[in-house]
């Protein structure tokens, strides 16, 4: 709104004020809700000693907030005599309206500006109108004389004109982007700071009072200071100069959006790949390729010659969105495409970011770690395990009267015989349960639980080796374990052996390790003396689950089935009887239960009764069964051998940084590319490498143990890049050397956990 401010013959001679409001910074909170609608009422004064109003606006009011932006020019034809009185209010509709602050200025120390100069802004503290008052925060607004007719005023003069009661003529209207443009603010104040000599600022005082501090001489005053001539010339040609660079930059990205052509489009193409018919391939300004569909008229930064994207899981089915490609070249893995919107580029350091164009964010963690296809299964918490395994921990103490540790020195190529002597030749079993100092023979690593978590591993692939005949792989599969009924046709001394296996597998529980094995769920189920189902057979033989299934469904009279099952010792087939005269015996709807029953009895338990025996001798003398009987079979799995899987994300989420490394570093970015890279083989032989185990707790990366208890997964920066990476198995922690590219950093980590082995040093 323009205003003028005198009511003499000339008006056109004297000064346009041009004021613009245009943000309120943290007032006072008056609504019992937290927030207010505040709006500025503006008063303009005659002159600075008589109260006489000569104009009043207000500006639009802003909803529920404490820091409003109004953002709306005014303009006045005003006596420099007069002052200018600004009231913040906070909108009420049922009461009168809440005072929020005021600012007052007079009108003779405003600063003059041509029409071509930004506006100067000021910061003004509010103040209240009494000592009752609660007031606080500040008003911006931008104020300044003008010498000429703005095109705001102009505009506004054409249309109307009109006098008030006293003679004030209203000279028009303006708006929010009357004059100049809100994204040029930083360009303002800088041209504010630039419009005072160097080294002042201005201030004001609580009173609306402006002065001036020169931070050179360490002085302040009330009179503005002037400019040299030369400072004043040199600071106008910087301005034109900025000014001139900013236009150069606006009409080249025009013209480079105008004059996108289609020859240009076609010689991007790949001539051996070429787009669909009806599609286009253009350069956008920033240098981004992107894709044109004439057909629908359309554009896409979506390659149509790529496949449909891999999505999250939780997306949303059906939704479209741009498939982005690597920009490097030089860190192509075998995996799979981003998910959908999604970018990776290339940092000017070398750093490699993603970018979110569904949510327009940058991130430098890679979306592929949310993706189970490709990080791996997500680990379930599970709170009820987690509470159990906590009160099993503290009833397994160690007893007061024994040694401080047991010592147990082997030789890597005999592990197996050397432990089987050591073991079983303890009288008194409490002894296993002292802390573990395991040394291999002709290393000089020190056991602070590294070198104990890699014995375990050790022991456990030669303990369930089938070819020494103690356990056999399963009929589903080659990855679950069953005890062999023959163990003792290969070996006299089988059961000695299997009471040292459960041994060593009370060791493990009772120190918190972990084996690298997994048996059938039957063998957990007897662990616990828990009977066996007709469902539990599933999972180990499903074809004779089926048969079992449908005799338990149908009538099996017409199979001419007896209680007699047929078993192959050494390629020779002999027949079994379930019950006594069982040959004799048919089975009828009547008895087809008992059959059932004694078939799952002689499959998993009677075949294997006495090696059994032997295994839970010597795993309760470690691990009573009452205590053991908190957990079910699949709880016993999980606190037995752990978790297979690897949660990529999870590890990634649970890993601490030492040295100059962060989230953010290079190598770091490159070290979880590689990671994510790996198959669940290859990132079980990094865990080894780095922990001395290839197996993840059941709650994940959280619960990794260490020498002490719980140990975060570690890596610090060591070394040069001519070294290869080493690992702290006692300490989880991984030392890597800041290698120069990605390449090297894989070729070396991959060389380093493949060809390892043994300890040097304190470990």
């Amino acid at each position: 709104m323009s205003v003028r401010l005198s009511n003499s013959p000339g008006l056109d001679s004297e000064p346009l004020l041009w004021l613009r409001v245009i943000a309120g910074v943290n007032l006072a909170k008056k609504d019992i809700f937290g927030a207010s609608d505040p709006y500025v009422k503006i008063r303009v004064f005659a002159n600075s000693s008589n109260d006489s109003e000569v104009a009043s606006v207000v500006t639009r009011t802003i909803k529920r907030t404490l820091n409003p932006k109004w953002k709306q020019d005014f303009n006045f034809r005003v006596n420099p005599t007069g002052r200018l009185l600004m009231e913040v209010f906070d909108e009420n509709r049922l009461t009168r309206d809440d005072f929020l602050g005021m600012v007052e200025l007079t009108l003779d120390n405003i600063e003059t500006i041509t029409a071509s100069e930004p506006l100067p802004y000021k910061d003004l503290h509010l103040r209240p109108r009494s000592m009752r008052s609660r007031v606080r925060g500040y008003i911006r607004i931008g104020i300044a004389y003008f010498t000429s007719q703005t095109p705001t005023e102009q505009h506004s003069a054409t249309q109307s004109q009109a006098c008030d009661e006293d003679g004030w003529i209203l000279v028009g209207a303006g708006n929010d982007a009357a004059i100049g443009s809100d994204n040029n603010a930083d360009d303002r104040r800088m041209s504010l700071a630039d419009s005072l000599p160097t080294g002042w600022e201005e201030r004001q005082d609580a009173l609306g009072r402006t002065f001036y501090v020169n931070h050179i001489g360490r002085t302040t005053q009330w009179q503005r200071p002037s400019i040299p001539a030369e400072q004043a010339a040199a600071q106008t040609e910087q301005a034109a100069l900025r000014w001139s660079t900013i236009q150069d930059q606006v009409n080249q990205r025009q013209l480079v959006r105008r004059h996108i052509s289609e020859d240009e489009s076609v010689s991007d193409q790949d001539d051996e790949n070429p787009l669909p018919s009806g599609w286009a391939m253009a350069v956008a300004a920033n240098g981004r390729v992107y894709y044109i569909d004439h057909n629908t008229r359309a554009t896409t930064w979506d390659d149509p010659r790529q496949p449909h994207p891999l999505r999250l899981a939780g997306g949303q089915q059906g939704e479209e969105a741009p498939q982005f490609r690597p920009r490097s070249t030089s860190m192509m893995d075998d995996l799979a495409p981003l998910p959908g919107g999604w970018e990776e580029r290339l940092h000017t350091d070398g750093r490699i970011f993603f970018i979110d164009h569904n949510k327009k964010i940058t991130t430098w963690t890679d979306p592929r770690m949310m993706c189970p296809e490709i990080a791996g299964k997500v680990i379930p918490y599970s709170r009820d395990y987690k509470r159990k395994y906590d009160y099993f921990r503290l009833k397994v103490k160690k007893p007061s009267n024994i040694p401080q540790r047991f010592e147990l020195k082997v030789k890597r190529n005999m592990i197996l015989e050397d432990s089987f002597r050591h073991i079983s030749s303890v009288t008194k079993p409490d002894h296993l349960k002292a802390r573990l100092w395991i040394e291999f023979d002709g290393e000089v690593g020190l056991d602070y639980g590294g070198v104990s978590r890699e014995w375990f591993l050790l022991i456990s692939r030669e303990m369930f080796n089938p070819y020494y005949g103690l356990f056999e792989y399963s009929a589903v599969d080659h990855y679950t374990l069953q005890i062999n009924p023959l163990s003792g046709t290969c070996n006299e001394d089988h059961l000695a052996y299997f009471k040292f296996i459960g041994r060593v597998a009370g060791m493990a529980c009772y120190h918190g390790k972990l084996l690298d094995a997994f048996f059938i769920r039957p063998f957990y189920k007897m662990m616990l003396e828990k009977p066996i189902l007709l469902a539990d057979m599933e999972s180990v033989d499903s074809e004779y689950y089926n048969s079992l299934q449908y005799i338990m469904e149908n009538d099996p009279s017409d199979l001419d089935l007896r209680f007699c099952v047929d078993q192959e010792i050494f390629g020779q087939t002999s027949q079994y009887e379930l019950k006594q005269n069982g040959e004799n015996i048919n089975v009828t709807e009547q008895n087809k239960r008992e059959y059932i029953n004694l078939v799952i009895k002689w499959r998993f338990v009677s075949r294997v009764q006495n090696q059994m025996k032997a295994f839970k001798e010597g795993f309760n003398e470690l691990i009573p069964l009452a205590l053991l009987q908190i957990f079910d079979e699949q709880e016993v799995e999980l606190l037995m051998c752990g978790v297979q899987d690897i949660d990529v994300n999870d590890w990634q989420h649970h890993t601490v940084y030492k040295g100059n490394y962060n989230l953010a570093h290079p190598a770091i970015l490159w070290f979880w590319r590689v990671v994510l890279s790996f198959n669940n083989e290859q990132r079980t032989r990094l865990l080894q490498f780095v922990t001395g185990t290839s197996r993840v707790p059941m709650n994940g990366f959280a619960e990794l143990c260490g020498s002490n208890g719980p140990q975060m997964f570690t890596i610090e920066q060591w070394g040069t890049p001519d070294c290869l990476p080493r690992a702290h198995t006692c300490f989880n922690r991984l030392d890597l050397p800041a290698y120069q590219n990605y390449q090297e950093l894989k070729d070396k980590l991959k060389l380093a956990i493949e060809n390892t082995q043994g300890f040097d040093g304190v470990d």
